[in-house]
């Protein structure tokens, strides 16, 4: 393709084809003896050079170009025996054919006239067709393509991928497209010519009819190469390639450093010598001159990059959509290698023409652009008006009005007080795929950059606070609600109690029904309760349990759903019984139900800081006779009234010890605590937390919402919970939630938000399962290879599928893999 480079200024193009060229060149005698061949009639000798002979190609080349050495690259291209000429005027053009047809005289060198063509403006030239407005695919050569039946071995994907390969530069993604083809051709890969193969095969022989017309390069203009990021404008070639094996291992700054290299390479030609700038989606190669500490990788491509004269800028994505409506579209836009006339194309942009995916002119469409459109409503808005006025006398510093008439602030458009218009700015920054919600302050420096109006920064913050789907994936980066609500202390001994269980021990032969252990150590012991504190478990928010409690007159009181915190001493109980049980276990060998005794013995027998002393001193008023403390704990001589007044005096010291303990520890929990509270018929958002067992993008449920709703307030109950109105679908769902569980909502929706079909189970998670495998791939490492499936899961989209290791994957979801043959 380097010889097309010249053709930018064609305008009149002669093609020259020499009579049977290789025939011209006569061999040197002591040669001709190499050149023999036998047939039925004998023996015969080449004199002059043949078609086949290794060197041939290589030496009329070099001939050719010894013959117009002074003429190539100025208005000759020669490739081989195919000659052509390249003219900007009619004068201009004959004085070249003349010297051209002079030098072929003079050198004994002839054309076949029948095969030579003059006077034209658009010539065929190594399988492309070239003119002045640019570079297509020759339709003849394109039609072995499209009729390329459908390959049965690997012998004919490759014959097929070669052949479309040498067009590659029409096609964008092309090594994307032909993945599916190009892994037939892996090595011990079993041939399967499925759905994906076929689609790929038809794609590229789609792409291939439609190729576009890719312009010309101007060696006077400096060149722009976009890697990783697509964009309007006039397209010279596209690449694109696989990784290799290896490459797959590559951190992502340096998979994004390998793009730009890649580039540099392909397009040496192109870039060499001349200023270019690279645009990349990777922020941090902007800083790869600056930075100290590189590795030998990218110290190596440091090298080849300070060999050209460029810079690397950062353009997220197609992220800068705001950015780009105020810069100049494309106007080379075309269809099916259609070429608009290059002064038809200048009206166009004159008259900010935009093109519509259609094949006809009647296509076209015209729609003001922003700035445009900023321009003539600044007109319009009177406070911009003041400050045009405030500009004629000097007093406004900072501001500037263009050419045009458009006002500025410093670098930044002075958007008018148009709801449309503004509106139209912050969804763009916001609400697409390419900007993905980001929070309101990287939000505001971003626009900061490109626009100016008064209360900016608070609109901004407006926008993104109301925003939905924001506000339902955000994470709370605040103190948590609500203050800490102490239970109140009971009035006597055993008249309030506690229940939680203490999961993911191993069973055991003797375990015990929760009633029965209930009875007997409990009732039996200390008598029935009047309240019963617990969580919302199923054992507790049974009907066997309510009516067997109601049948004994004891309250049952539940803490707040999905809200531990709420029966904190008991969370904290159970913490410490599973330290004990652990170091017990590995201090002696022994199974936990054998060592649970002595940690019930030890830890009522310890002293309690909230009590001031052991939990069996202040049930008995006296200190437990243990082997430590055998004759020091006597006992005392109370008879009669003294007894009862010995008993509540102990009770009074208890419960003045609990509630000192229970102000400090509210004093500490608060300062980590925020005040926050609802209204009735406030909307809020409810925390909802993802499970699986499947680890996803080295994280659990990382791509999964972190709030459902909103939901409308019909309660509160007491300081820090309220009741919520929940849809049907989590009728299974309690409806009261501690305050740390909500977020309010902003924005009163006009209906209920839909649960995006999230399955929500009765403690608030959800499970995510894989719903099909859409790919397979094999990650090579030092060692080994592992397979790797590309992964559908539940509630997400195709779009958002990942790779998981095969092995792990059919250990946890055998049944994913009894239908598909992978």
């Amino acid at each position: 393709m380097i010889c097309l480079i010249s053709f930018r200024v064609l305008v009149f193009s002669p093609k020259i084809d020499l009579r049977s060229g290789y025939h011209q060149l006569k061999i040197r005698p002591p040669d001709i003896p190499k050149t023999a061949f036998t047939n039925k009639y004998g023996l015969y000798e080449y004199t002059v050079m043949s078609f086949g002979l290794t060197n041939a190609p290589a030496y009329f080349m070099q001939l050719m170009n010894l013959v117009f050495m002074d003429y190539l690259d100025k208005f000759v291209v020669v490739f081989i025996d195919d000659i052509l000429i390249y003219s900007k005027t009619k004068a201009e053009h004959e004085e070249h054919l003349r010297l051209v047809l002079q030098r072929l005289r003079e050198h004994k060198l002839y054309a076949k006239f029948s095969k030579c063509e003059f006077w034209i403006d658009e010539v065929r030239f190594l399988g492309h067709v070239v003119s002045k407005g640019g570079i297509a695919v020759d339709p003849s050569k394109v039609s072995t393509v499209t009729n390329w039946k459908v390959p049965e071995i690997p012998k004919g994907v490759r014959g097929f991928l070669g052949l479309a390969s040498y067009y590659r530069r029409f096609i964008e993604n092309f090594s994307r497209i032909a993945k599916p083809m190009t892994s037939l051709l892996e090595k011990d890969v079993e041939f399967r010519w499925t759905n994906a193969q076929q689609a790929a095969f038809d794609e590229l022989k789609k792409r291939l009819t439609t190729a576009p017309v890719l312009t010309l390069p101007d060696q006077q203009k400096k060149f722009i190469v976009y890697c990783d990021a697509f964009r309007d404008g006039k397209v010279i070639a596209y690449d694109s390639r696989q990784l290799r094996k290896h490459e797959v291992n590559y951190p992502t700054h340096d998979l994004e450093l390998a793009a730009v290299v890649h580039a540099l390479k392909i397009w040496r030609h192109y870039l060499y010598g001349q200023r270019c700038e690279i645009y990349t989606d990777h922020k941090s190669l902007k800083y790869i001159f600056t930075q100290n500490e590189l590795n030998m990788r990218q110290r190596r491509w440091l090298e080849l990059i300070k060999d050209y004269d460029m810079e690397i800028h950062y353009h997220p994505g197609k992220a800068n959509v705001v950015a780009n409506t105020l810069s100049r579209k494309s106007y080379a836009n075309m269809a099916l290698g259609f070429m608009m006339p290059h002064e038809l194309c200048e009206e166009f942009k004159r008259l900010s023409l935009g093109f519509l995916h259609h094949t006809t002119v009647a296509a076209f469409e015209a729609e003001p652009t922003l700035e445009q459109e900023i321009r003539e409503h600044q007109k319009d808005d009177e406070k911009l008006q003041e400050i045009r006025e405030l500009l004629k006398l000097g007093k406004a510093p900072h501001f500037r009005e263009d050419e045009q008439g458009t006002l500025w602030y410093k670098n930044r458009i002075c958007v008018p007080n148009v709801d449309r218009i503004r509106k139209l700015i912050l969804s763009e920054a916001h609400d697409t795929a390419y900007s993905i919600h980001p929070g309101s302050t990287k939000m505001y420096y971003d626009l900061k950059e490109r626009f100016w109006w008064y209360g900016m920064k608070r609109a901004v913050a407006e926008y993104v606070a109301i925003y939905d789907t924001y506000q339902r994936v955000k994470a709370e980066h605040q103190r948590p609600a609500g203050l800490l609500q102490p239970l109140n202390v009971p009035e006597w001994k055993w008249e309030e109690i506690t229940m939680d269980f203490i999961v993911g021990l191993p069973r055991n032969q003797k375990g015990a029904k929760l009633a029965e252990l209930y009875i007997s150590r409990i009732v039996c012991l200390h008598g029935v309760p009047k309240r019963i504190i617990s969580d919302r478990s199923s054992q507790f928010t049974s009907r066997f349990w309510e009516q067997l409690h109601d049948s004994l007159d004891t309250k049952l009181r539940f803490s707040t759903a999905y809200h531990p915190q709420t029966d904190g001493q008991t969370e904290r109980t159970n913490q410490i019984l599973e330290d004990m049980l652990r170091a017990c276990a590995i201090q002696y060998g022994t199974s936990w139900d054998k060592c649970l005794p002595y940690a019930e013995f030890s830890y009522n027998n310890s002293y309690q800081a909230s009590l001031k002393k052991s939990p069996f001193e202040a049930l008995y008023s006296k200190r437990c006779r243990t082997p430590l403390f055998w004759n020091q704990t006597g006992e005392k001589k109370v008879f009669g009234p003294d007894i009862i007044q010995d008993a509540e005096q102990q009770l009074r010291i208890i419960q003045e010890n609990l509630r000192v303990a229970q102000s400090r520890q509210r004093s500490y929990a608060d300062i980590r605590r925020r005040d926050l509270s609802f209204k009735v018929d406030d909307h809020v958002y409810l925390k909802v937390s993802p499970m699986g067992g499947i680890r996803r993008f080295n994280m659990k449920g990382k791509l999964a919402p972190r709030y459902i709703g909103p939901f409308k307030i019909l309660e509160k109950k007491g300081e820090v919970a309220y009741r919520l109105e929940l849809p049907p679908s989590l009728s299974g769902v309690h409806d009261v939630f501690h305050i740390s569980q909500l977020k309010k909502c902003l924005r009163v929706p006009e209906e209920q938000a839909p649960l995006e079909g999230l399955e929500v189970q009765e403690d608030l998670t959800y499970t995510e399962y894989p719903v099909k495998i859409l790919d397979t791939s094999e990650r090579s490492t030092r060692n080994k290879g592992i397979k790797m499936c590309r992964v559908q899961w539940s509630h997400h989209t195709e779009a958002e599928a990942i790779w998981e290791r095969k092995d792990e994957l059919k250990a946890a979801y055998p049944a994913l893999f009894a239908n598909q043959s992978i």
